[in-house]
């Protein structure tokens, strides 16, 4: 059995922080199996000696591209469809009936991970709204992920969450060489964008959104990093829009122009844009 090479403290703190500078993820002390059971791996197929060797790499100039592996493996991805099913029975039943009419629909899955999420949201938009009335943004730190999301291939296993009408409607289960897959709708896959962007910079440039899904993210950022995100991310909701969180998260402490409708879902008050 190959012996997993230990991380020193200095290494840890350094690969810590480059990821909390450039994604604002902070993983604290205690936390080293995480890193070295994502890493591992990568240090074996580099032909790295150990963590000491892989931080030299990051520091020199030609370890850039490998900043972007790094962080590829570092960033959480878990997600599966209708997860939290509270928030898409919600998008449903009280913010699509309320829309404004006369421009598209907008909602933003805001850390799409593979797409489920973006993709179950885009079930639910097809199933209540018009044709052409809407359109769906998936971004993700990861290059890795969002690759597999636009590719929208996902074990079979994957159906099990998703209701059977929808699932007939908007699903394909893969033959031959995709055996034991299944797929999401060309119809779908045509509505839904996804892009590799970092929830840490400026993002003012995807334009403005009806929803903005950003579920089970901020779990992993610091205080100053959850108020500058919440400032950008108020800024990029039409008036009365939603901004929806993870059932655990809330925007406690956080200084905004957002009101909590219900747990981990809030809406935009006083002069927004429209």
């Amino acid at each position: 059995m190959m012996t997993r090479p230990s991380i020193s403290r200095a290494d840890f703190q350094y690969i810590t922080g480059v990821l909390h500078k450039h994604a604002g993820i902070r993983l604290a002390a205690g936390k080293e199996a995480l890193v070295t059971s994502r890493l591992d791996k990568r240090i074996r197929a580099l032909g790295l000696g150990g963590y000491a060797e892989y931080v030299r790499l990051l520091q020199d100039r030609a370890g850039e591209a490998e900043l972007r592996q790094m962080i590829d493996l570092l960033t959480t991805n878990e997600t599966f469809f209708f997860r939290e099913e509270q928030h898409f029975d919600f998008l449903r039943q009280v913010v699509l009936p309320a829309r404004r009419g006369g421009r598209t629909f907008r909602l933003w899955s805001a850390a799409s991970s593979t797409g489920e999420e973006a993709y179950t949201a885009a079930m639910v938009l097809a199933d209540t709204l018009p044709p052409g009335s809407w359109e769906i943004v998936g971004t993700d730190i990861s290059t890795r992920v969002v690759e597999g999301a636009r590719t929208a291939l996902y074990p079979i296993a994957a159906a099990e969450k998703i209701p059977r009408h929808l699932l007939r409607r908007f699903c394909l289960k893969g033959r031959e060489e995709y055996e034991g897959l299944m797929t999401i709708s060309r119809e779908l896959r045509a509505k839904v964008h996804f892009h590799c962007q970092n929830l840490h910079e400026d993002l003012s440039h995807l334009g403005h959104f009806d929803v903005i899904m950003l579920r089970n993210v901020m779990i992993y950022f610091d205080a100053d990093t959850k108020r500058s995100l919440i400032g950008r991310l108020q800024g990029m909701l039409h008036e009365g829009g939603h901004l929806i969180v993870g059932s655990s998260e809330s925007l406690n402490a956080i200084p905004s122009r957002l009101r909590m409708v219900q747990p981990s879902i809030y809406t935009l008050d006083g002069a927004g844009r429209g």
